[in-house]
């Protein structure tokens, strides 16, 4: 039952904010959830930002996070490839900011297609895209048996004007040139839903995942046994939520009609 829930794993992008704009009820939900006892992470698959950086955002709009209160698809693939890539060399195209989170755990990096230690190629969504990035990444893929992965599969990151082609797009483009494509590790993988109900003290049952996509964090709910509540303030439509195979167990128009339905 929705008044059950006190775990509130949500999305940022379309669903508590659209580029640096807050939604409207977000402060005001936020806000009951922690007086009513419970909590709430971010679960979110942009990688272009430290948690320390999303600490920092949140604060100037007026919302006080530490650590505990992210896990990002950065933060997951740190997991990954210090777990399967221990010391080895990784190709990285993305932000300069995912690039110093990465070396800040120690992983060594690489934006330079011709190191000949290179284990891995692992692709992020990159608002400094260049073609020389992407070239130099063909020419890895196309040349080299390294393994692929990437931090998330969505298609556009939503935005004040409407949408930003994201880190699925930027692969979808050079699964056209080489003919592969990556294992993604942020959702719909459940890992980040797991890792948050792990270091917080309630159940599955008492746990929501809130989100706007149907393929990512609908679809990432339902595999990790968890209930869904989509909010059709960012990329998914009403009509694509019945038509989905996945169907996510709530449907509101915001966070704001979330809130009050939950209250």
């Amino acid at each position: 039952m929705l008044e059950d829930k006190r775990l509130f794993l949500l999305d940022i992008d379309g669903t508590v904010c659209k580029g640096k704009q807050l939604i409207n009820g977000t402060r005001e939900f936020l806000s009951e959830v922690k007086q009513s006892g419970g909590q709430f992470v971010f679960i979110t698959n942009n990688a272009t930002k430290s948690i320390q950086d999303y600490i920092e955002t949140f604060q100037e709009l007026g919302i006080t996070t530490d650590y505990h209160n992210f896990i990002t698809a950065s933060y997951a693939t740190t997991r990954y490839v210090k777990k399967h890539y221990p010391d080895q060399l990784i190709y990285v195209l993305g932000t300069k900011s995912f690039i110093r989170e990465l070396k800040r755990n120690r992983i060594r990096v690489t934006t330079d297609c011709e190191d000949a230690e290179i284990a891995c190629v692992l692709i992020s969504y990159d608002n400094q895209l260049t073609y020389e990035k992407l070239q130099d990444t063909c020419e890895l893929l196309s040349t080299r048996k390294v393994d692929y992965i990437a931090t998330n599969p969505d298609f556009v990151c939503p935005v004040e004007f409407g949408y930003v082609p994201d880190c699925g797009a930027i692969c979808q483009m050079l699964e056209h040139a080489v003919k592969r494509s990556p294992y993604f590790i942020g959702k719909p993988e459940t890992a980040m839903v797991d890792l948050a109900i792990k270091g917080n003290h309630y159940t599955r049952e008492e746990t929501l995942v809130v989100g706007d996509r149907l393929y990512t964090d609908i679809l990432c709910g339902s595999r990790a046994g968890v209930e869904t509540a989509l909010v059709l303030t960012g990329e998914a439509t009403k009509e694509e939520a019945e038509a989905f195979e996945q169907k996510p167990d709530y449907v509101f128009s915001s966070i704001e009609a979330l809130h009050k339905a939950w209250k």
